[in-house]
């Protein structure tokens, strides 16, 4: 039997999550061909995005936000609620978008449409070629990657970007290393109506298990991000809709009032991950398969929409984008942004998970702070949104 001819493109993308899809788009829009190697699919279980202000500015210039029009609800209020039960607890600390000039810190979207959106998007751009197959090997070589998808295709590319989630196949092709660990906690997820408005405030409770989060969506209604231990977990997420609601409801002492169910639910085990670098061999790491941590900060996929961002300025000209020189520069453009906020997401959550005096004073001085000192507190928000305030 004689192989197909393999499929000759500047730049492969493995994998059609929201991350990847926006890397299509972007390398696409300067010019290079585009092969979009995987099905988009987003997960139906309550998950929502918080699209920090630079994501969004990015969705605009790709062309989708305004198809989102209607399916997105800003965070103009990010409030931190200290429920630790600390001897050193401090009141709630606030940060309003209008402190550093802007209408709103970013806007919340269910995955699902995010995905659907970016998917309708990449479907009608005349410089990318969707391919929803599975990648089953890569062969990394000075000049190309060859790939081999399932259905038994095959591709060159000068550039594979590797979208293809914690996993990554192309991550472990390139021979890049990563470190992988393991938290005692499950993120229950879920969205859920409300009796009272949310007044476009996103409320983040700090408990002994991790954060408990409502983030505005549009209407009465707000998504929930739950991190408990996994036996509470377990049990939480085995009452029904009505039990559920009540239980958020009490654990968010009413602040929104009457809860109910509106939407799916799920449970997600909490997991981290880094990596020696961000690229090699022709292969660059962006979204989850180049770092992944909890659910704090509304940082994780507004990281990896950071890395489009960053792959496309390193790109931008490129007469060989898979280069040792391109792959370098975004190794380097990567490094402090990713690590920092990894290490920051990291400690955090883990001084909630002990008990210990010290952690304990140093995180209610940190919140005590940020509520009394208003330059730090307007720095700490600029740091937050820093690395996604251009979308060039």
């Amino acid at each position: 039997m004689i192989a197909p001819e393999p499929s000759v493109t500047d730049v492969a993308i493995v994998g059609a999550g929201p991350v990847g899809l926006a890397a299509a788009l972007a390398l696409a829009d300067e010019g290079f061909a585009v092969t979009l190697l995987g099905s988009p699919d987003a997960p139906r279980d309550g998950r929502t995005v918080a699209l920090l202000d630079g994501s969004w500015r990015l969705l605009e210039t790709l062309g989708v936000a305004a198809s989102l029009a209607g399916k997105v609800a800003p965070l103009s209020v990010m409030r931190l609620v200290d429920d630790t039960g600390s001897l050193f607890r401090q009141p709630p600390v606030e940060f309003r978008a209008s402190e550093v000039g802007l209408e709103a810190f970013g806007w919340n979207v269910a995955t699902t449409d995010l995905v659907a959106a970016l998917s309708a998007r990449t479907a009608a751009h005349p410089a990318i070629v969707a391919a929803p197959h599975q990648v089953e090997a890569a062969a990394p070589a000075d000049d190309a990657v060859s790939l081999r998808a399932d259905d038994g295709s095959a591709f060159v590319a000068r550039l594979v970007v590797g979208a293809d989630g914690r996993r990554s196949p192309m991550r472990r092709a390139a021979g890049i290393e990563a470190r992988e660990w393991t938290y005692p906690q499950v993120a229950l997820t879920a969205i859920l109506g409300h009796a009272r408005d949310h007044r476009d405030v996103s409320t983040e409770f700090h408990t002994r298990a991790g954060p408990c989060t409502l983030v505005p969506l549009p209407g009465r209604r707000s998504s929930l991000v739950w991190m408990l231990t996994q036996a509470e977990a377990k049990s939480v997420a085995a009452l029904d809709d009505a039990g559920f609601a009540g239980a958020v409801e009490a654990r968010t002492h009413s602040i929104l009032g009457a809860l109910s169910v509106a939407g799916p639910r799920g449970a997600v085990p909490m997991a981290g991950l880094s990596v020696d670098r961000f690229g090699a061999r022709r292969v660059a790491l962006i979204g989850e398969a180049a770092h992944v941590f909890p659910p704090i900060g509304a940082q994780g996929l507004n990281l990896g929409l950071r890395d489009v961002m960053a792959l496309r300025r390193c790109l931008r000209g490129a007469a060989d984008p898979g280069a040792d020189a391109v792959i370098g520069a975004y190794d380097r453009a990567r490094r402090t942004d990713v690590r920092l906020r990894t290490g920051a997401v990291d400690a955090l959550n883990r001084s909630l998970l002990t008990d210990l005096m010290p952690a304990d004073l140093l995180r209610g001085a940190g919140l005590l702070a940020l509520a009394k000192i208003g330059p730090l507190r307007r720095l700490v928000m600029r740091q937050g949104l820093a690395g996604g305030l251009s979308a060039s």
